[in-house]
């Protein structure tokens, strides 16, 4: 089974065990560091995740993920937040944090450049829109967008 067929799998898997916790699945990352496979899954629900949520799912999707075996080799299961600069992907994410301030990096340039910073305001017709720092507004295409994340700032 390839990599993207695993991790659709472990979405699917996981679903209702965050379902039940009111807990969103963020991203699912399956990567091979040095000898090792990670399998990780970072969660969120609003107000943040506590080490008891990360604890939980850990445990419920391990018991599933032995009986289920949808994975060919051996891994280390990993369950945590995104962090306090999580990844923003799926339309919801640009509603739900409208009003954040975000960097976003493009695959295209787009008004001349690939790296935005600035005010999210929200997602409409498939675009992204932000107000940059120096006061621009810009609209990105959501399929152009390789990497956003909520800016975290002192």
């Amino acid at each position: 089974m390839n990599k993207k067929k695993i991790i659709e799998s472990i979405e699917d898997l996981a679903h209702p065990i965050l379902e039940d916790g009111g807990l969103e699945l963020v991203e699912v990352e399956y990567v091979k560091e040095g000898n090792y496979w990670y399998l990780r899954l970072f969660i969120d629900k609003p107000g943040g995740v506590t080490l008891e949520d990360c604890k939980k799912v850990n445990e419920e999707l391990s018991e599933i993920l032995d009986m289920e075996d949808p994975i060919p080799q051996s891994y280390i299961l990993e369950v945590s937040s995104p962090g306090v600069e999580r990844p923003l992907k799926k339309e919801k994410d640009f509603e739900r944090f409208s009003g954040k301030k975000i960097k976003v990096k493009t695959y295209i340039p787009i008004n001349n450049q690939k790296k935005f910073k600035g005010l999210l305001q929200g997602y409409r017709d498939g675009n992204v829109q932000m107000e940059l720092e120096n006061g621009e507004q810009v609209s990105i295409p959501l399929d152009k967008i390789a990497k956003a994340n909520l800016l975290f700032e002192l």
